[in-house]
């Protein structure tokens, strides 16, 4: 298992699309678990509805973990997405 926290940076959280973004990128790694953890919520990477339901605002600190094949990967990428802002 392998894990890092970064800072929402989206001025707008994490909304609709860059749940979307984040949940399609982690169906790539089917052998793997990517997990967010907030301090109040904890929601699959894959899940677009527990990411919205997260409620994840701008500048929380979000832990994501991944546990299975290609793990570092997977975090590599989920990390990459955080901080370009995913695009916005």
């Amino acid at each position: 298992m392998v894990n890092k926290t970064v800072i929402v940076k989206n001025a707008q959280g994490i909304h609709m699309r860059p749940a979307g973004i984040l949940a399609a990128e982690m169906k790539k790694f089917p052998g793997c678990t990517v997990m967010l953890k907030t301090p109040d919520k904890t929601a699959k990477a894959t899940a677009v509805m527990q990411i919205m339901a997260a409620g994840i605002k701008a500048g929380t600190a979000v832990e994501i973990s991944a546990d299975g094949e290609n793990e570092q990967a997977a975090l590599d990428k989920a990390v990459e997405l955080f901080e370009s802002g995913f695009g916005e």
